[in-house]
């Protein structure tokens, strides 16, 4: 199993080392447009993506093109008066909205990298055309970039972020085209149980282990599987011992969390049998429970035993 870390500015880069994280396994670039009070030049972009790069050491850096919208709001941008935010003009779909935005941080990675490996990933996409339109981008940038006479990276791999229910639906051809998939666990249990993250009073309601909810993630590793596409499993999950657990035993075997998690959540698994972990689960299944958590907690108290 192999566990990545989040990062969001160059703070969190020397966390890589010492965490015991095989790379970072997803970088929000809209953090550098959120701090700022105007918009930020490609030049900056390029220095600052280039840094990363340096301070990975020849690691994997996925980068996730800027994901605003919901709850956030550029300074600079005109407020989007939305009744439902998390649902509305956010993440891609500002990217496809707002071209030259986009272009022109994909030309700020592209320069970054400098003759490195490039890894793109784009945020909340909910259908292939969505997908196709975002990658049509990076590949016009490329050709732009070369034809220019700049150094292209030696290799690019274009992903998406699996958010919502109907990406997992997609023809089959999206899967064979993406050149991997990072499931976003925050948002796709947010629209999977219809339960708003950010509201207290359901945010807890729905358990991550819950047996619906681990099936759809089993039908999403099924339907990688089946195209040999690339997959993991990016949000605060990931860096819960007992859920990493679990989303492991399922076949979920890249894991992106916070660096202060990497730790326990290795320990555990570093300690425990996969293969027996996922019987547990498919039995406690079997027999009709809402979660498998009491089974799995139960099973893991026995082993410490």
């Amino acid at each position: 199993v192999a566990l990545h870390m989040n990062a969001g500015l160059m703070a969190d880069l020397p966390s890589l080392e010492g965490s015991g994280a095989e790379g970072v396994g997803l970088f929000r670039t809209e953090l550098q447009f959120l701090i700022r009070n105007k918009m930020p030049q490609r030049a900056e972009l390029a220095t600052l993506y280039a840094r990363v790069l340096e301070a990975a050491k020849g690691r994997p850096v996925a980068f996730r093109t800027l994901d605003i919208g919901s709850d956030k709001v550029l300074p600079y941008m005109k407020p989007q008066d939305e009744p439902n935010p998390a649902m509305g003009w956010r993440a891609i779909r500002v990217g496809l909205d707002k071209p030259g935005v986009l272009r022109m941080q994909v030309q700020a990675l592209i320069r970054a990298s400098d003759g490195r490996p490039l890894t793109i990933m784009f945020p909340f996409i909910s259908e292939q055309a969505e997908f196709l339109e975002a990658r049509s981008h990076v590949l016009r940038e490329l050709h732009r970039e070369k034809s220019l006479g700049h150094q292209v990276p030696s290799k690019v791999d274009i992903g998406a972020m699996l958010e919502t229910p109907s990406l997992a639906y997609a023809p089959d051809s999206f899967f064979q085209m993406a050149d991997f998939i990072s499931i976003g666990g925050n948002d796709l249990k947010q629209f999977f149980f219809a339960a708003d993250r950010e509201n207290e009073r359901v945010r807890k309601r729905y358990d991550t282990l819950n047996s619906s909810f681990l099936t759809f993630l089993q039908f999403i590793v099924a339907r990688c599987a089946a195209s040999g596409t690339s997959l993991s499993f990016c949000g605060e999950d990931a860096g819960r011992p007992v859920e990493a657990l679990a989303l492991a035993a399922i076949g979920l075997r890249n894991l992106s969390m916070r660096p202060a998690s990497i730790g326990p959540v290795k320990a555990l698994l570093r300690g425990v049998d996969l293969a027996a972990a996922r019987a547990v689960i498919d039995t406690a299944r079997s027999a009709g429970v809402e979660t498998v958590r009491p089974a799995l907690m139960e099973w893991l108290a026995a082993q410490a035993g």
